[in-house]
């Protein structure tokens, strides 16, 4: 059995949110964590990868019909429109703050992975919730199982149920497998560094999802194209 690993003694960080998005992601996320997690190990969600990966794939026709220029990216215009055909209501304001928030590259355009993690936060913070869970239910069968994982799989990295993970906490979930074994430090900074898209030593929800769909290999259906 190897050596167990210690956890940060820093304190934890108190962020504020940036934007009403975020602050509404973290507020979803608290109460999703105060009902706890299925998950038992950060193993447990590893393999869970390929059935997950299978699940994100099926959105992939889904994003080419709403990419209507067919230039790879849906531009703000276009989502307004996938909105509108899935019956999704938001305001313009509302529009935009998904826009910006899951255009992490800042290119004016959402890709195939950044629609993926769009389509789950809106999944997450949709106020009538069983209205739109009906409707991406019928468009895209499965997603919603697959949606429910990912957030099981953040609650059980969020230690102290703040919505966000820091890195001790992914210390902490890493060493925790049904077996008793511990895995090293280095996989759980390598993966928190993974997730901790702006370097600001927290992660939220919507960074874990983007690690997400690189873990699967989303990212790498992209390149093959």
């Amino acid at each position: 059995m190897g050596g167990v690993v210690g956890k940060v003694e820093s304190p934890k960080k108190v962020l504020t949110a940036e934007t009403k998005l975020e602050a509404k992601m973290v507020e979803v996320m608290q109460k999703r964590a105060s009902l706890g997690s299925h998950m038992r190990s950060f193993d447990s969600i590893i393999l869970k990868f390929p059935k997950i990966d299978e699940s994100l794939r099926t959105c992939k026709s889904i994003f080419e019909r709403f990419d209507e220029d067919s230039n790879g990216v849906i531009d703000q215009e276009e989502m307004k429109r996938c909105f509108q055909k899935l019956e999704i209501s938001f305001s313009d304001e509302e529009i935009e703050d998904f826009f910006k928030a899951c255009d992490i590259n800042e290119d004016m355009g959402i890709k195939y992975n950044e629609f993926i993690v769009l389509l789950c936060l809106v999944y997450l913070l949709k106020d009538d919730q069983t209205a739109l869970h009906a409707k991406l239910r019928m468009r895209m069968p499965n997603l919603e199982a697959t949606f429910e994982t990912l957030v099981d799989a953040f609650v059980f990295l969020d230690k102290n149920k703040d919505g966000y993970v820091s890195k001790s906490e992914m210390v902490e979930a890493i060493n925790e497998t049904t077996s008793g074994e511990r895995s090293s430090g280095r996989i759980a900074m390598k993966r928190f560094e993974e997730m901790d898209w702006d370097k600001n030593g927290m992660v939220n929800f919507k960074e874990f999802l983007f690690a997400f769909t690189r873990w699967v290999g989303i990212d790498e259906l992209e390149d093959e194209e």
